[in-house]
């Protein structure tokens, strides 16, 4: 019996048609990583090895001279790796993708041109309205990567580098508790036979998880608050003992930190609007020469003395109570940070290929959808649009509607 024509004609198409439609989506990009300007940010966002990842998978890599100096990358071991090293910051801002760690600058934001997928973080609080119209006119897509989810629904740049600053501000109080740096002259821990240190840690998520591992590895007494239950139950579990722990009540909090030597300001906002749980009254009430360490001043700080500090000038003293307030503590080790930044970014920028445009990705991932606060010039974060009055739409509306 001879085979329909027709019918084979129609049976052998259907995956022929599906099969180009996979080929066609598939495009290759040119990613720039300009070099970091902002005081003291030493961290670059891809590093050599997922630089030659991008490459090898046909996308094109452009990367500022020096972008990787700061952290222990030369311009040599990116051109090995099959970056192309640009002398100029205009032609890595000729990119599809520009990536880099700290937010633009007013003078970046000009170098930009329509389309443009930008990807660095945001620090909301502290922006102003002509940085976020000046986006708005140049009709870019921008995402801010300490909004971004991962497949379990947590922030993978926040807890990383949550991990770094937790374990550094420990050190870094160990610091200032010493004699070299006009401290007390006290070593945070203890030896036999003497009372240890008092840490106070505010907040039990992952900064203060990893503070807490830290202190108590160097022999101090710690003590965690956060104002959930649930949190605090992790923490303990994560960390495998017995560790004094409280809910955030004001009268509890204030008692414990007038003995204490350390506090750690580890509690992240959740609606991005400050947060004061340490009041001025609670700082003027502990010991002279003691520490803070702010690690969430880069949301406005829990500590109500708290202002921004760089690391060419980290402290400050107020009401006789050493505070170091500097927003980017992951900075100080720039090498180890930049490693974790670039295993987060060299996969989604591998998925943007993939997809073909970051249109399809967004509607494909909803976690980094999550970290979108700017499509094709409208804005679509409601938070800095009640800041400046100006209007916002909803990320999942625009999805639905293009």
């Amino acid at each position: 019996m001879q085979a329909n024509p027709n019918y084979l004609t129609k049976g052998s198409l259907l995956p022929q048609e599906e099969m180009l439609e996979v080929g066609r989506r598939k495009k290759n990009i040119t990613i720039g990583i300009p070099k970091e300007i902002l005081k003291d940010e030493n961290r670059v966002a891809l590093t050599p090895l997922n630089v030659e990842l991008l490459v090898n998978n046909g996308h094109h890599v452009v990367v500022e001279s020096n972008a990787g100096k700061a952290a222990n990358f030369d311009d040599n071991v990116y051109s090995e790796h099959g970056a192309e090293i640009a002398l100029s910051r205009n032609e890595v801002f000729k990119c599809d993708v520009i990536l880099k760690v700290a937010p633009l600058s007013l003078e970046e934001i000009d170098l930009l041109e329509s389309n443009h997928i930008v990807i660095s973080s945001l620090h909301a609080a502290f922006q102003t309205e002509e940085y976020i119209r000046k986006l708005i006119q140049k009709r870019v897509t921008a995402l801010a990567f300490e909004y971004m989810k991962d497949a379990s629904g947590h922030y993978p740049v926040v807890r990383y580098m949550s991990q770094i600053a937790g374990s550094s501000s420990i050190l870094i109080a160990a610091e200032y508790l010493n004699t070299v740096h006009a401290g007390k002259g006290e070593m945070l821990g203890g030896i036999t036979g003497i009372t240890p240190s008092e840490v106070v840690i505010i907040g039990a998520g992952t900064a203060g998880e990893f503070a807490a591992r830290t202190a108590i590895g160097l022999g101090a007494f710690v003590k965690v608050f956060d104002d959930s239950v649930e949190n605090l139950r992790r923490l303990q579990e994560n960390l495998g003992r017995n560790v004094f722990t409280s809910l955030l009540q004001p009268l509890v909090l204030k008692n414990n930190i007038k003995n204490a030597d350390v506090v750690i300001g580890a509690l992240r906002s959740t609606n991005m609007h400050r947060r004061f749980v340490v009041t001025e009254e609670m700082v003027r009430c502990m010991k002279k020469g003691s520490v803070i360490v702010d690690i969430s001043i880069d949301e406005g700080g829990c500590v109500e003395t708290s202002r921004l500090t760089s690391h060419s000038n980290p402290v400050y003293i107020e009401h006789g109570v050493v505070h170091y307030c500097v927003p980017n503590i992951a900075s100080r080790v720039a090498r180890t940070a930049s490693y974790a930044l670039s295993n987060i970014f060299g996969p989604i920028l591998l998925d943007i290929g993939k997809a073909g445009d970051i249109k399809q990705l967004l509607k494909e991932d909803a976690g980094v959808r999550k970290g979108v606060y700017m499509y094709n010039g409208i804005l679509t974060n409601p938070y800095i649009g009640s800041m400046f009055d100006i209007p916002s739409k909803d990320i999942e509306l625009l999805m639905a509607a293009f």
